[in-house]
């Protein structure tokens, strides 16, 4: 059964994650739910809420677009539906009509595109589809919140008297209005409201000439307000009508309610259903803003996240236009544990976040921003111990807290665990506690965990190194400023850079190198080979990729210079047919104006026409003789070049019986020889490993401080395991 505790969770900061996803929510109950999520249990139930997410982030890409899922919660109004006798108000109805409406919406258009949203299409089936709830509630109330005149029989009658008693009401005031006003019994502003009630301003000195009721004076005293006593009568039935309205519509009520009532369960799942909405919607648009996918999810013992970003970092370095780096990690069975190396603020910690987060989160139901050729797999616990974690209220240090937490790690790591360590082994004396941390890991990995650490402890590295099944690696720096590149290189530790980190800070060289006399020779040595390594591999890279860069420019160059040439031979052949070509009409032209010259002389057209026909004569036969030497050409020229075709091909013929026989007459390839644990070495190489790991045709050969990888075939065995 998966199990993540509430201690993991924090120290990956999953909280932060949970409310930058409120944020996209719409409905306060949505909010809370989204506060409340937390690793799913059931691998089902996980898989389900991660394609109900992924297939709301793929409508935002095609024009079916999922509908509002927006509502007020509807709490309160199902607690009281409960209570007998009980009506709701207006605006309650309201937004049950809303909360019902948004969920047949929803439900018709999942059933309509079910094809697209298999997943939300299922869910949404599961909810009665009707239009009892809001028809009932339209029969009843308009669309500006109000009573409709035909809710009831009743009503209508009494909505119909009341239009004619204030009729009569007005125009009985009128009257007396005017008749006053003749008299010149009120003042300028002649009337005004008091209690919704139309009254008379009549002057203080004629107030007793006006019958009626006072309702009240001016601030001064000078203006009496007084209701007509023809009104009076009237306004009186108008009182008792207007409360025979509101117990009609109080009785109108309790009867909406008493329907509604019936439907009490219906109301509370659609409730949650749109909250659901609510909620998948908003990790939908918090995956969009992350680029985050759903990743291949596989049985096997399996994580490879590639070009994972740490969500929170992604989205703060986003506001504040700066890149982020991503991380590429794998693990598997053959390669289960990877200690991290390096100096501190090269992202060792960050990496470590990384994963765990990510692993959360997925486990969780949300999506990730990785590359979509991932894959990952499901753990059944994911333990942590990153920070300091010194407790104050228990009195304990942060080596004693760790203590306690390596504790926990041992009683529930197995095979199904991922174990997150930031500076393993810290807090105590190095040596110590580098041995113990030493110990701690070998336990780990003999119950086949899966994990990540982060150190600085060299034994730690050396143990990567032997173990078949646990790989070292370390955040890049460059090797001229020691600034990180905030990249993860596996198969080889990381130097902690101490001396030289200190030096680029300004420590004075006389007090490292006092330092460095302190530590023991063979540590200095072997940190200063991992720090040469380090730097030799980012020189490396960089030289390969320069090497890269300008062999493509070659390459390029020397394609362009080639059309060149070709474009540059075309035109003289060109212009050299065509010098020809005007050299031969110069010299034709020649003669015949040599002919013509003749004629002009002697007038004799048979020896003109004679010395003519012997021109065309002439020329034609070159002409005849120029086609037969074409074909004479072309014929030599397809026989030299099937006789070279014939000639490739028997050299090929030749070369392939050789190998064939060169095959049969050599033993079998070294390759079937070698073994796990013989001593080898390349066969142009002078130094010797021990062959630590075969697979396929690739070999790994352990040099003692760090592993190296070759092809199987380019070994030669010195030494048989003992």
């Amino acid at each position: 059964m998966i199990s993540i505790t509430t201690k993991t969770l924090q120290d990956l900061e999953f909280q932060t994650v949970l409310t930058q996803i409120e944020a996209y929510a719409t409905t306060e109950l949505g909010k809370i739910a989204i506060s409340q999520i937390c690793p799913f249990t059931n691998e089902n139930d996980l898989k389900k809420s991660l394609a109900q997410t992924n297939e709301y982030l793929a409508s935002f890409e095609n024009e079916n677009v999922i509908p509002s899922h927006y509502f007020e919660s509807i709490s309160e109004e199902i607690k009281r539906l409960s209570i007998e006798n009980y009506f709701l108000e207006i605006e309650s109805f309201r937004k049950i009509k809303t909360i019902a409406e948004a969920s047949n919406d929803l439900i018709k258009f999942f059933e309509k595109f079910s094809e697209y949203y298999p997943v939300n299409y299922a869910e949404s089936s599961q909810i009665t589809y009707t239009k009892v709830i809001p028809e009932a509630i339209n029969a009843v109330i308009n669309r500006f919140g109000e009573i409709k005149d035909d809710a009831s029989m009743e009503l209508g009658i009494i909505r119909r008297q009341l239009k004619s008693i204030q009729g009569r009401i007005n125009q009985s005031f009128v009257a007396a209005l005017s008749h006053f006003n003749n008299l010149g019994f009120l003042d300028d502003i002649k009337e005004t409201v008091i209690d919704n009630r139309r009254v008379l301003a009549v002057t203080a000195m004629h107030r007793k000439k006006v019958k009626g009721s006072l309702l009240g004076n001016s601030k001064t005293g000078s203006i009496a307000y007084i209701e007509p006593q023809g009104t009076l009568q009237l306004t009186r039935e108008l009182q008792d009508l207007q409360y025979k309205e509101r117990e009609e519509v109080v009785k109108i009520l309790k009867n909406l309610t008493a329907f509604i009532r019936d439907y009490q369960p219906l109301l509370e799942h659609y409730q949650e259903y749109l909250t659901l909405a609510d909620t998948i919607a908003a990790k939908a648009n918090y995956a969009k803003e992350l680029n985050a996918i759903l990743p291949e999810i596989v049985a096997k013992r399996e994580l490879y996240i590639r070009d994972a970003y740490h969500p929170l970092l992604y989205l703060t370095n986003k506001t504040k236009g700066t890149k982020t780096f991503s991380q590429t990690i794998e693990l598997d069975v053959n390669n289960r544990i990877i200690v991290i190396s390096g100096p501190n603020a090269g992202g060792k910690s960050i990496t470590l976040k990384t994963i765990g987060l990510l692993q959360v989160m997925l486990q969780s139901g949300i999506l990730i921003p990785v590359h979509e050729r991932s894959k990952m797999c499901l753990f059944d616990r994911i333990l942590t111990d990153i920070g300091d974690n010194q407790s104050i209220e228990n009195h304990l240090s942060t080596y004693s807290y760790r203590l306690k937490n390596m504790n926990r790690f041992l009683k529930k790591c197995n095979d199904k665990t991922l174990f997150l360590i930031d500076e393993f082994g810290t807090g105590s004396d190095p040596e110590l506690g580098g041995a113990l941390a030493e110990s701690f890991l070998e336990v780990f990995y003999e119950r086949e965990a899966f994990g990540v650490i982060t150190t600085h402890y060299a034994n730690l590295k050396i143990l990567a190194d032997e173990l078949p099944e646990m790989t070292n690696a370390n955040m890049m720096f460059d090797n001229r400023t020691l600034e990180p590149t905030y990249q993860l290189a596996l198969g080889q530790p990381g130097s902690s850079f101490t001396f030289e980190v200190a030096q680029k800070n300004g420590i004075p060289y006389s007090l490292i190198n006092k330092a460095q006399k302190k530590v023991e020779r063979g540590k200095v040595r072997f940190d200063k080979t991992i720090a040469k390594l380090q730097k030799e591999r980012s020189k490396l890279e960089k030289t390969t990729k320069t090497l890269s860069s300008e062999e493509t420019k070659k390459r390029l160059e020397t394609e362009k210079l080639e059309k060149t040439n070709a474009r540059i031979q075309e035109k003289l052949e060109s212009y050299q047919q065509l010098y020809d070509s005007n050299q031969k009409i110069i010299s034709i032209g020649e003669r015949i104006d040599k002919l013509a010259e003749n004629y002009f002389n002697n007038r004799q057209k048979k020896q003109l026409i004679a010395e003519f026909l012997k021109l065309i004569e002439v020329e034609n036969s070159k002409r005849i003789k120029l086609t037969k030497k074409e074909k004479v050409v072309k014929k030599k020229k397809a026989a030299v070049v099937k006789k070279e075709v014939e000639e490739k091909v028997a050299v090929i013929r030749v070369k392939k019986n050789e190998e064939k026989k060169k095959a049969a007459l050599q033993p079998p390839k070294l390759k079937h020889l070698l073994k796990v644990g013989d001593r080898v070495r390349l066969i142009d190489g002078k130094a010797v490993g021990d062959l630590e790991k075969i697979e396929k045709k690739k070999a790994f050969v352990n040099y003692g401080f760090f592993t190296s990888e070759c092809k199987l075939e380019q070994l030669e065995l010195v030494q048989r395991m003992k």
